[in-house]
């Protein structure tokens, strides 16, 4: 068998001993302590963060509606063109027929 004392290579070994640091008494039951702010403080902390929502809503939104748009646009143009195409079909067969209607018949 192989020698057991010596660790194989990929191993990592611990060459220093790292003592732990000991934490604070909680003030609270909950085990943190809560972070003591003034109110003026967190209403611009709240303003801030309103703020950097509302611009990243925005521009998500835009995207959404944009991506959105072209998709429906995409899904609507066959239709549209048919529509168009029937409507033009008609409105040039109704100008012939009253070309033909007003126009003498030539001899």
């Amino acid at each position: 068998m192989s020698n057991s004392s010596i660790p194989p290579r990929f191993v990592p070994t611990l060459t220093e001993v790292v003592q732990p640091v000991p934490s604070p008494a909680p003030v609270s039951g909950k085990g943190v302590a809560p972070m003591a702010i003034s109110a003026e403080l967190e209403d611009q902390m709240v303003k801030r963060v309103l703020q950097r929502v509302d611009l990243t809503l925005e521009r998500r939104l835009r995207e959404a509606v944009g991506q959105l748009i072209l998709e429906h646009t995409q899904t609507l143009a066959p239709r549209l063109r048919e529509e168009i195409e029937g409507v033009v079909r008609q409105s040039v067969s109704q100008a012939f027929e009253q070309e033909v209607v007003q126009t003498p018949a030539r001899s």
